[in-house]
């Protein structure tokens, strides 16, 4: 069985938390460890942040959407915009890449996301926006519906 939720906000940091907050309520029907729903809300945070920051240039009237789904103790995560996109995505996602030095970004979004989940897929299109999407396995998940 398939259960999804979707969801959109507005682009301000504030908002961050919501997401984080929103997505691993959402996930713990599947029963998840502390570390997995710890690693799940990080990525959360750090994908919102991107599209808040550098997705919109924290320019509050654009909207962040997530779409999340769990499919048999799958949680797919997919944090969406339509800013600015991303130029080269394999130069930002190198470690200590940041495009804004001077906000002290300490430019380890994507490292972070790579290492906590188990499928990382950038797609991002210069003056249309990103989608990071996020896969996780959770180790002892239950079924939906027990």
């Amino acid at each position: 069985m398939k259960n999804e939720m979707h969801i959109q906000f507005s682009a301000l940091s504030e908002n961050e938390s919501f997401a984080r907050v929103t997505v691993a309520a959402f996930i713990t029907q599947l029963d998840p460890t502390m570390d997995e729903l710890t690693e799940i809300k990080t990525v959360v945070s750090e994908a919102v942040t991107n599209a808040i920051i550098h997705g919109y240039d924290s320019f509050p009237e654009g909207l962040v959407h997530i779409d999340c789904e769990i499919t048999e103790g799958t949680v797919s995560i997919s944090i969406w915009d339509k800013g600015t996109g991303i130029e080269n995505v394999d130069e930002a996602k190198q470690p200590l890449y940041t495009s804004k030095p001077e906000l002290e970004r300490s430019g380890m979004g994507f490292t972070i996301m790579e290492n906590f989940m188990d499928e990382v897929d950038i797609t991002s299109i210069p003056g249309e926006g990103t989608t990071v999407r996020l896969v996780k396995h959770l180790k002892k998940s239950k079924t939906l519906c027990n």
